[in-house]
């Protein structure tokens, strides 16, 4: 076999052009349609007009009022928050329930682990919408909460769960949670386990173990899995449109909305763009700081 060290540029540009090809055409090419439709004009029957306009970038901040004078609107940015808000809820809980179970899995035997793995990823193997109705017949108000409560005497009307920022943050952290749990896993399970043992040797309980041995070498997990989450979290649109009713739009919600029934694809492709560059911020962020050996701070 040729090391491809060896290998003169011409034969490694030739052996890389199927690669970069393929992204070119399906990755790059498309993400360079997105800016160049957000700085054209809407057609109203869907689609763009080939004429350059900005108008998909004020209507983010300012609507026009009777008098066609601008005024701002605060409506986008409040979905813009609300959608970090979430993302970052939906982190947070993710990190809270998975790092439990990462650790329980890490620590058991070689063959033991393998089974409990594969229990993580099975809500994988059954479509996301059918996963998304199963918490609407839970939460709404003659779902199985409610029907519980109302059985032992806990309360006389419904509560209401579905179509809440609740509803839609135990919507997402059902979805992402296994994107914290194999990461997180994957770092303690390479933690060497002689560690374990002389923090015991050394008196420390397992609280002292877990804050000072395990979760500082687990932080590249922690960070990864934070990202996994964050991120889809952050562009989500099937949990905020089912177990929010529509009453509570995400960034995903949104866009989903423009290219679809509103039929304004300039505005779709802006807010497209603004939501990635707040994906790319998070993702350089935690890469400079990787890259300075600070990890993910706990």
């Amino acid at each position: 076999m040729t090391d491809p060290a060896r290998l003169s540029p011409r034969a490694r540009h030739t052996a890389l052009a199927p690669a970069l090809l393929a992204i070119g055409v399906f990755l790059v090419l498309p993400l360079l349609l997105v800016p160049v439709a957000s700085f054209m004009e809407a057609n109203p029957w869907g689609g763009v007009r080939p004429a350059f306009s900005v108008d998909a970038y004020i209507q983010v901040l300012f609507e026009e009022d009777f008098t066609g004078e601008l005024v701002f609107n605060d409506a986008y940015p409040r979905i813009v928050l609300r959608s970090i808000l979430l993302a970052a809820v939906t982190t947070l809980l993710c990190l809270l329930a998975g790092f439990p179970v990462a650790y329980v899995i890490a620590m058991q035997p070689k063959a033991r682990q393998g089974i409990l793995l594969l229990l993580v990823t099975v809500p994988f193997w059954t479509n996301l919408l059918i996963r998304t109705y199963s918490w609407i017949m839970i939460l709404r108000d003659e779902g199985l909460i409610n029907n519980s409560l109302e059985a032992v005497g806990i309360i006389d009307t419904p509560l209401r769960l579905l179509y809440t920022n609740g509803a839609i943050a135990i919507g997402l952290v059902y979805t992402f949670l296994p994107f914290m749990v194999l990461p997180i896993y994957a770092a303690i399970e390479r933690i060497d386990r002689s560690l374990i043992e002389a923090a015991h040797d050394l008196y420390a309980n397992r609280r002292a173990m877990l804050r000072r041995v395990v979760l500082p070498l687990a932080k590249p997990g922690i960070a990864a899995g934070a990202v996994l989450v964050f991120v889809p979290a952050l562009g989500s649109f099937v949990a905020p449109a089912l177990l929010g009713g529509g009453k509570h739009l995400m960034i995903g919600s949104l866009v989903q909305a423009q290219f679809g029934a509103s039929r304004n694809w300039p505005f779709g492709a802006a807010i497209s763009l603004i939501l990635l560059a707040a994906v790319l911020a998070v993702l350089l962020w935690q890469a400079r700081r990787q890259s300075r050996g600070e990890g993910l701070q706990l």
